[in-house]
């Protein structure tokens, strides 16, 4: 698009094609999480147990470079009982769980909104819908 003398080229971002990933574009107070699903295999069974244990796992490290708070404190606690309830070999997504994690998600979206992980574990969520 040219512009006319003197006018400033308006700013404009292009994402080409992501498959099977997730990203979040903002800043403070402002956050926009896209996951895109498509390609072979779109529309199939959500994650696993064991992808969303380990994106449990990601985010519980992450959360140990944050400083300690008690919002912190309680997210912990939340991701532990996840975690407690995805581990062992024929672990599985009871109902309510992805609801949960969703939600704490959501509570503590301050304290966790420049953790990729989180970005992460919520495109995961996503595709439990809600």
């Amino acid at each position: 698009m040219a512009s006319s003398a003197g006018e400033q080229p308006q700013p404009s971002v292009r994402i080409g094609d992501v498959r099977g990933s997730a990203f979040s574009i903002g800043g403070t107070d402002v956050s926009n999480s896209t996951v895109h699903h498509g390609g072979p295999g779109a529309g199939a069974a959500g994650p696993t147990a064991e992808q969303l244990l380990e994106a449990v796992h990601d985010l519980r490290a992450a959360l140990v470079r944050l400083p300690r708070s008690d919002g912190r404190t309680a997210l912990d606690t939340e991701l532990d009982a996840a975690a407690e309830e995805l581990a062992g070999a024929d672990a599985e997504i009871r109902p309510g769980l992805a609801a949960r994690l969703r939600a704490a998600l959501e509570r503590w979206a301050p304290l966790v909104e420049s953790v990729s992980a989180a970005t992460a574990l919520a495109a995961l969520l996503t595709s439990f819908g809600g």
